[in-house]
């Protein structure tokens, strides 16, 4: 009679991506048939050639030859490619502030639990957003031992 209340998951926020918050402008890359047909290597897609690249917004359509001859044609998530990784390594390392960097960690969780990352990556940024924190915290500290 009564109906459930909707169970929300607490990173679910409408454009909060990185791609939704401007961070990170991947239709404006210009990728190449190597770099495509590496990243489709590496997700376990027998490339033969790249016919066709068309960059969207939130994802890239792709055709291609397969090792058999056919045409296929499919939708990926810019995520695939290695320069998504150096685009975020690059969001880490400018971040400045601990505000900055906590705004960032906030994005990151959401991308962490609403896209799919190969483990290795994930853990690679981990490692490298604690890092930049543990950094941004000692160099406020020399900032605050400064002012004394």
């Amino acid at each position: 009679m009564f109906r459930k209340p909707r169970k929300i998951n607490q990173y679910r926020r409408k454009g909060k991506n990185f791609i939704a918050t401007n961070k990170i402008k991947p239709e404006l890359w210009n990728i190449s048939d190597a770099e495509t047909k590496e990243a489709l290597k590496v997700k376990g897609y027998d490339v033969k050639q790249i016919k066709k690249i068309h960059l969207l917004k939130h994802q890239v359509c792709i055709s291609y030859w397969d090792a058999k001859g056919n045409i296929c044609s499919s939708f990926f998530s810019y995520r695939i490619f290695a320069r998504w990784q150096e685009e975020v390594e690059k969001l880490i390392y400018t971040c400045e502030t601990l505000k900055e960097w906590a705004k960032l960690n906030y994005v990151m969780k959401y991308e962490f639990a609403y896209y799919h990352y190969p483990s290795e990556i994930e853990d690679t940024l981990h490692a490298i957003l604690e890092n930049h924190l543990s950094v941004l915290k000692i160099t406020v500290q020399q900032v605050v031992l400064q002012n004394i």
